[in-house]
């Protein structure tokens, strides 16, 4: 491929037969590039995973970094920046202590003595914290108290971001620990916080208002690249929210052999030749510390007939005679320079044919790096899920930034090599800027996890509270069920009039009315024997207008009955009366099974005219007003009620019900006697707790936070279901977005910058939180969710507000599952067991959808009622089959008692 452009020359002393066939071997074609991305691809994934990780060539080591500057990083921070040989050209200078404020570098580069590189460990280090000490002090500054970023260029496994365990290096030391090498500084207090490799500081040092930059890559003496991967597909840490960069050590990609294929004769000879023979091939075909050998191993074949002793010698061609060899316009005076000193007059074929070979070695040296980077951006761009990945690399090392075409050739190779992916290469402004970088991030991220933990601290509820929420919940319970007391209960605990569950005999056809939200169903039930198939639903839904919902209470119940009638139609059966059980899902004081007094509305209902009212003898009316037909309302009930007696049929040992959607509430079977507000003493009864209005009487302030507060405040009931406000779906998202206001003005989130959509009320709703919290779900379809929504966010916003989301809903599982274990020791109790079994019917949304709601529900109720041994039965309809089989057992119990 580069032999076709050589000029033949008759007076050379290369021929161009010979230049063909000795620069064959490091001509590697697109395909060949591919297979070579391939099995990086593969190294990778062998270095990431845990099973694999121990025996990979390319380590994948974590770097404890989870994000790149976002341009909000302020203060001062001291560096200390160690390295071995290096390439640096004289016009840069060297690495050495650094002070970073607002980004101005003062630095100090002092010499380490060569003998300390091969001493002990302790002297290496030792002569590091002096250095340090005596550039603070030369600072004059009155500060005692600094941030330090150590950057640590050799190979290192980090167990944190400010700890590592180094591998056996040039001192035969470490880091080792976390700045434990700095002994006393005298007045200076000194906190390491970010111990980084040369590589990651290369990927921090990018200017964060140029966009996303999350590659780094180095061709200097060695070579090495990080990028920032997906958290959980980093096996080897327990972090699996985020973003978490990784360094890929890929110096030892091909160590296994995976690139014996495209191992050139030249490299064989150079390895076998090496301190390491066997090791790091991959850095041994691109970096900077072993090209120079490359290229006089080709030299040496050549001119093999006029070898003079100087070719003969290791290390005779260096790095910088191939880049200036390279120079279009001065490169082959500067080649011929060269072979002088290795004792060759040259023609100027000689030096001619010398430029091609170096340009060959460093284009094939371009091509390999475009193919391990082609292989890292293809990674994140499938880890991540996308359709197109755009990013920046930082890029640093003198054969990239002296060779112009070896840069050029790798960002056209990439392109090729990686067409999904946008890449941009930058050149780094150094790993100084980096290491100072990667500090201000750490401390930025460590303020706002101090801010995000206050923040949080509020809603995270130890055992002992949840303890407390019990026996808070108990005493209500007992006040509520006394006559005396009644009145001063928060928790209204309403007889219902179901003394009996179903027994399987229930038979016929019955109407359902299913009223507990904005939308609301009509049904059809037809009761069977099991043989015939049980319990059979036709229903339909028809949705309730807001300002029908909070409009006079005549329009509302007109509206109902027009669409029952309308599916009473539809389904042929108009001119018939069956009997109908009503599921009113509100508040309400019964005083028979076919009445019910309402109480208040709630769930953002507000129908004048109606609280106090019979609303049962509502829904008659409005039968009456349309005179379209008969209704036989057999029984109101709550759809509580109904999800217990629906999960009843299915399981006798139902006995508790309790509803977790837009609202929430609980019922159980209490002992009659238990029921001061009723005469009576043999059977039970079905007790409605209302438990939404749990603390309204304050006894739960203690457990409001101040997002709870303003939630209440806003809300078109304050003061009133104060429990429901902490628990219910109707509720949840409010908070989240309380929550994340917070966090903005405190800096955590959106760097500061609130979006206008999270001033919007309600614009999270509860389906938005099942979906962030979802298993398996990537960063990417979180910033999706979000994105939807209108908030531009980015890789930390998404994980905080997962968190967020999180927090809000543990919590809720939790107050849920003390309020649950409160009813169900109460049973037990009331029955003299040391051991419960029952069984809880559950509907709602927020409990069925949640991923992880009705786990933490139910672990809770284990650790607060160990006695009890509670099955949790998932209701289906049960407000609508509930209601119906109510009216069952009603019509069944009629007819016996005609008997």
């Amino acid at each position: 491929m580069i032999a076709n452009h050589i000029k033949p020359h008759h007076q050379g002393l290369v021929h161009l037969h010979n230049m063909q066939n000795s620069l064959q071997p490091l001509c590697l074609s697109l395909e060949t590039l591919h297979r070579v991305k391939g099995r990086m691809l593969e190294a990778m994934e062998r270095g990431l995973s845990r099973r694999t990780h121990s025996h990979a060539t390319v380590r994948m080591l974590p770097a404890f970094i989870r994000s790149t500057p976002d341009g909000t990083g302020k203060g001062q921070a001291v560096g200390a920046q160690g390295w071995g040989p290096s390439l640096y050209p004289p016009q840069a200078p060297p690495p050495g202590p650094v002070l970073w404020s607002a980004l101005e570098l003062r630095c100090q580069c002092p010499p380490i003595p060569a003998g300390l590189w091969l001493g002990e460990g302790s002297h290496l280090f030792a002569f590091l914290a002096t250095c340090l000490w005596e550039f603070l002090d030369g600072l004059h500054m009155p500060q005692t108290d600094f941030e330090l970023g150590f950057s640590f260029p050799f190979s290192c496994r980090q167990t944190r971001l400010d700890q590592v365990s180094a591998s056996p290096g040039p001192a035969g030391g470490g880091a080792g620990g976390r700045g434990g090498w700095l002994g006393s500084l005298g007045r200076y207090h000194i906190k390491v916080v970010a111990v980084v490799n040369d590589t990651t500081g290369t990927m921090m040092s990018c200017d964060a208002n140029a966009g996303p930059c999350e590659v780094g890559l180095v061709v200097d003496a060695g070579t090495n690249s990080c990028f920032m991967a997906e958290a959980r597909h980093v096996e080897v840490v327990e972090e699996s929210e985020g973003r978490m960069c990784v360094v890929t050590e890929w110096g030892s990609f091909g160590d296994d052999g995976a690139l014996n294929d495209v191992l050139s004769p030249y490299d064989h000879q150079l390895d076998q030749a090496s301190l390491n023979p066997g090791r790091h091939r991959f850095e041994k075909m691109i970096s900077g510390l072993y090209l120079g050998e490359i290229v006089r191993h080709i030299l040496t074949e050549l001119f093999s007939r006029r070898t003079a002793p100087a070719l003969l010698t290791k290390g005779s061609v260096q790095i910088q005679d191939i880049l200036e060899i390279t120079d279009e316009q001065f490169g082959l005076a500067t080649a011929r320079r060269v072979l002088r000193a290795l004792g060759l007059e040259a023609s100027d074929q000689d030096c001619f044919n010398m430029q091609q070979v170096c340009k060959a070695v460093c284009i094939r040296a371009a091509g390999l790096c475009a193919a391990g980077l082609a292989a890292i951006v293809s990674h994140m761009c499938r880890s991540r899920e996308l359709s197109r990945l755009k990013t920046s690399v930082a890029v640093d090392g003198v054969v990239f930034r002296a060779h112009a075409k070896f840069s050029q050739t790798l960002q056209q190779l990439v392109k090729q090599l990686a067409p999904e992916c946008d890449v941009t290469l930058v050149q780094a402004e150094g790993s100084s800027k980096g290491i100072g970088m990667v500090t201000a991030v750490a401390s930025r991220l460590a303020a706002q996890r101090l801010q995000v933990n206050q923040t949080l601290g509020l809603l995270q509820l130890l055992p002992a509270s949840l303890g407390t929420v019990q026996a808070l919940l108990r005493q209500e319970m007992e006040l509520g069920l006394k006559k005396e007391t009644n009145a001063r209960s928060s928790v209204r605990m309403l007889p219902t009039y179901i003394c009996a569950t179903p027994d399987g005999s229930e038979r016929g056809d019955f109407l359902a009315l299913d009223l507990g939200g904005t939308n609301f169903r009509v049904l059809l039930v037809k009761v069977g024997s099991w043989e015939r198939g049980g319990v059979q639903i036709v229903s339909e839904v028809y949705s309730i207008p807001p300002h029908v919902a909070q409009g006079p209470g005549s329009q509302l119940f007109d509206h109902i009955v027009e669409c029952i009638a309308d599916f009473q139609t539809k389904q042929g059966m108009m001119g018939q009366t069956l009997p109908l059980g009503f599921t009113f899902s509100f508040p309400c004081q019964q005083t028979s099974l076919d009445q019910g007094i309402l109480l208040s509305w709630t769930k953002g209902f507000n129908a004048s005219g109606c609280v106090g009212q019979d609303v049962v003898k509502l829904l008659r009316e409005a039968v009456k007003r349309k005179n379209h037909f008969a209704l036989d309302v057999v029984a109101i009930v709550n759809d509580t009620v109904g999800t217990m007696m629906s999960c009843g049929y299915d399981d006798p040992s139902c006995e508790v019900g309790l509803i977790v959607g837009t609202g929430t509430n609980a019922c159980y079977m209490e002992e009659l006697r238990n029921v001061g507000t009723l005469a009576g003493e043999e059977g039970r009864m079905c007790i409605n707790m209302e438990w939404g209005a749990f603390g309204d009487n304050g006894c739960l302030d203690a457990f409001f936070t101040p997002f709870d507060r303003q939630v209440d405040e806003a809300s078109l009931n304050p003061g009133r279901q104060r429990f429901e406000k902490l628990i219910s779906g109707m509720y949840l998202g409010e908070i989240v977005r309380r929550i994340l206001l917070e966090l903005t003005d405190k800096g955590c989130l959106f760097r500061g910058h609130p979006s206008p959509k999270l001033q919007t009320p309600d614009i999270f709703q509860t389906k938005f939180l099942s979906s962030i919290e979802s298993d398996g779900l990537a960063l990417r379809q979180v910033c999706a969710i979000l994105e939807e929504l209108g908030l531009h966010v980015s890789c930390e916003d998404s994980v905080l507000v997962r968190e967020v989301c999180q927090v809000v809903a543990r919590r809720a599982a939790q107050l849920c599952g003390a309020a649950v274990a409160a009813v169900v020791e109460k049973i037990r109790e009331n029955r003299g067991l040391e051991q419960l079994a029952v069984t809880v019917g559950v509907d709602g949304t927020l409990y069925k959808l949640h991923p992880h709601f009705a786990q933490q529900v139910q672990e809770t109720v284990r650790q607060l009622a160990p006695c009890c041994s509670v099955t949790f039965l998932q209701s289906e309809d049960g407000s609508g089959k509930g209601a119906a089989l109510i009216a069952a057992v009603a019509c069944r119990v009629a007819r016996h008692q005609r008997a």
